[in-house]
């Protein structure tokens, strides 16, 4: 929730369907090419389902097939980045490896920045009726952002990781 404006007088309303309890997980990456002249976004909405191992697998296959080079992976300690197929991707280090962040950091997780900016900005205040229109929203607002290449930067500043400054 998020201040808004009404008429003075008037207390502005948010309608929505209580007690639902649909949900929308979602996996990203911000991405930066090793000349680090661009910041990309990569990321998958799934409506109703959790973020299982299986999917994390199929996310980073996927990102692999697009990027086309050896991809460093930085992330946090959720158990399904530690999960023994996720842990088989690795095994040929010349196309992933990975660093885990220390354990219970958000606040340096360039993606947790990403996905907080989303909730506090173009999705503060919108009470969806489904999870599907919630997807779809959060779908198009994150593919907006892919094309700010100054916001997408600005969640790698936000953290204190070692990354020195991209190229604009």
């Amino acid at each position: 929730m998020r201040r808004t404006w009404a008429p003075r007088g008037k207390t502005p309303l948010l309608h929505q369907i209580g007690r639902r309890h649909g949900k929308v997980s979602a996996i990203a990456a911000l991405t930066i090419p090793p000349r680090r002249q661009r910041v990309g976004l990569y990321f998958s909405l799934h409506t109703g389902k959790n973020i299982t191992a299986p999917r994390v697998v199929s996310f980073l296959r996927s990102l692999r097939r697009q990027l086309q080079r050896t991809v460093f992976i930085v992330w946090d300690r959720s158990l399904t980045h530690r999960a023994g197929t996720v842990n088989r991707l690795f095994v040929q280090p010349d196309k992933l490896q990975r660093f885990f962040l220390p354990p219970y950091a958000p606040e340096i997780n360039p993606v947790e920045m990403l996905w907080s900016y989303l909730k506090s900005n173009p999705l503060a205040n919108y009470a969806p009726s489904t999870p599907q229109k919630l997807s779809g929203t959060t779908r198009y607002h994150a593919a907006k952002i892919r094309h700010r290449p100054g916001l997408l930067r600005s969640f790698l500043y936000a953290t204190p990781l070692f990354l020195p400054k991209i190229g604009h």
